[in-house]
């Protein structure tokens, strides 16, 4: 069931569209900084909301790769895997991080503080390579600048 404080949110961005149901990404991303994922059962009600079925908007969810459909760590950490991160060491991003959390793409770290998952592009090919933390972008990184990111997020 969703809190008053999220229905209270949801309806608040309703105005904003021309139909409730454009509406649905900012709704399951209110549910999700609430909660840190979007349950079938906050698809249920957010449907309800919005006058959709729960299927038209599951399948909204699972196509917007940033909606959590499962539960996550406290902090996920999306690695971008395009091509300019490729070229210029993603590889060596990617094995610091599976080693250092223990835990490989799709994965939650045994303490229940990382995520991991790869994102196609985060839009600083200029800075490569990058990932994101919650909401904090890092750019031009190495094994030592992934420790030092690392450490920020207890």
């Amino acid at each position: 069931m969703l809190s008053e404080e999220e229905r209270r949110e949801i309806q608040a961005e309703i105005p904003h569209y021309e139909q409730k149901r454009a509406c649905c990404i900012e709704a399951m991303k209110i549910v999700q900084q609430h909660r840190g994922w979007v349950s079938d059962e906050s698809i249920q009600d957010i449907a309800e909301v919005l006058e959709m079925t729960p299927d038209e908007l599951d399948g909204v969810a699972t196509f917007y790769n940033l909606i959590f459909r499962r539960p996550v760590g406290k902090h996920v950490i999306l690695v971008c895997d395009s091509v300019s991160c490729w070229i210029v060491g993603y590889d060596h991003i990617r094995d610091h991080l599976t080693t250092r959390l223990g835990i490989h793409f799709g994965e939650t770290s045994a303490d229940g503080r990382f995520t991991l998952l790869p994102i196609a592009c985060l839009g600083t090919c200029d800075h490569a390579p990058a990932l994101m933390v919650d909401e904090d972008l890092y750019r031009d990184l190495d094994p030592e600048k992934v420790d030092e990111i690392l450490a920020k997020y207890q």
